[in-house]
């Protein structure tokens, strides 16, 4: 193996482990160091030589999970354009991240993910690398037009809802599995999200 095969496999290792141990223990929790110590890397400051400071740490780990599950929805959004049904637009919406998570194996990207979107600080790096790509924006787009009178202050409580919904069903999901005590497989979890979310989405509004 040469160099930059061995600088690149580490650099998957500290990322795997240090999306492990923010998941586990927290964010502010976990040190540059213990990141180090527990990828088995004998130089303590090997995070920071590779990554910079926690917060490009933390950037890099959502990045690598963001593209892949962006380039899927991008394929959802091309088969279902133009529809008119707000069940197509949350398809393309849930189905792009429950495949992701399905394709990796004991993961803790659900949990990490819930981690970084209940803090305040943490939650606009998530929403600039993954709530913020032209293909999300299409499937938001979608939904809006199939609901022409939907109020605007109820679209946004309802897209609020929306993301709390899958960020936290996933995390629960995912923590089950790991747990033993799944009453679900990740395809089922995605089909109930999706049941749920078009309810949400269709419900009348009070005025």
């Amino acid at each position: 193996m040469n160099a930059t095969s061995r600088a690149s496999a580490t650099k998957e290792r500290i990322l795997d482990v240090a999306e492990r141990l923010f998941a586990e223990q927290g964010v502010f929790a976990v040190s540059n160091r213990q990141i180090s110590e527990a990828a088995g890397q004998g130089n303590n400051a090997a995070v920071g030589y590779h990554f910079g400071t926690k917060a490009d740490l933390l950037r890099a780990i959502v990045r690598r999970h963001a593209e892949p599950v962006e380039a899927r929805r991008q394929e959802l959004v091309a088969e279902r354009g133009g529809s008119r049904e707000v069940r197509d637009w949350l398809v393309c919406l849930v189905w792009p991240t429950v495949e992701h998570h399905i394709s990796l194996r004991d993961s803790a990207l659900a949990r990490f993910t819930a981690q970084l979107m209940s803090d305040p600080s943490l939650r606009e790096l998530v929403v600039a690398e993954t709530l913020s790509g032209p293909t999300l924006m299409q499937v938001m787009d979608g939904l809006n037009h199939c609901l022409p009178d939907l109020p605007l202050r109820a679209k946004l409580v309802r897209n609020d809802m929306t993301r709390h919904v899958l960020v936290h069903m996933m995390a629960e999901q995912e923590r089950a599995l790991a747990e033993g005590t799944a009453r679900l497989t990740w395809e089922e979890t995605a089909q109930n999200v999706i049941d749920a979310l078009t309810g949400l989405w269709l419900a009348p509004v009070t005025e």
